[in-house]
């Protein structure tokens, strides 16, 4: 589920659409959690759609460490990606702020962290040498996120989570250990989807 404070605005033809925040979202924020309303799908399953429906769920879906495909059934599905993402993923199936987001403002993902089937062409950003989203990025980037996780977290408990309630019990321990310094985070290389 996305934040609360977010809503779905037309960007153009080329990009389409993107999730942007309708109120100040701090750092450390959980912006999105996956919830039992998301389907997760099969990779036999998804292989067996007749080819619309499974260009659609390969585009508006990732893939989780276990080669699952994720469909997300709100808003989220169609955050946009960034080599300079707004927001952090983890090992905990939830996502933060990794910086302040301003009302206005996209939040964005870096796709590397979805384990993509096939690499994304990326339109260029200002002073980033990466144009290209390939799925193995996970090995390569997996230190680079993971600290930008740990920084979102020593905000987590200075900010309204209204989210909370979303993150799964087997996490919720971590998580707030996490938060209180006691442990480091568990690194997003945990989600990594070894293909066959």
């Amino acid at each position: 589920m996305i934040h609360p404070h977010t809503e779905l605005r037309y960007i153009n033809e080329v990009i389409g659409y993107g999730v942007f925040a309708t109120q100040f979202i701090p750092k450390g924020t959980i912006v999105w959690a996956l919830d039992d309303l998301d389907q997760i799908l099969e990779e036999k399953a998804v292989n067996e759609l007749e080819p619309l429906r499974q260009v659609n769920v390969k585009k508006y879906s990732y893939r989780n460490q276990h080669g699952k495909y994720v469909l997300c059934w709100d808003n989220g599905k169609f955050v946009n990606h960034s080599f300079r993402p707004t927001c952090a993923a983890t090992a905990y199936e939830i996502e933060l702020a990794s910086r302040d987001i301003y009302p206005g403002e996209e939040l964005t993902d870096d796709y590397g962290t979805l384990n993509l089937d096939e690499p994304f062409h990326c339109l260029p950003e200002t002073g980033e040498n990466r144009t290209v989203v390939l799925p193995d990025d996970l090995l390569r980037y997996h230190q680079q996120w993971d600290q930008l996780a740990a920084d979102a977290f020593q905000c987590f408990l200075q900010v309204k989570q209204p989210l909370f309630h979303l993150i799964k019990p087997e996490y919720v321990e971590q998580v707030l250990a996490v938060a209180h310094g006691k442990m480091v985070p568990e690194t997003i290389l945990s989600t990594y989807h070894v293909r066959a």
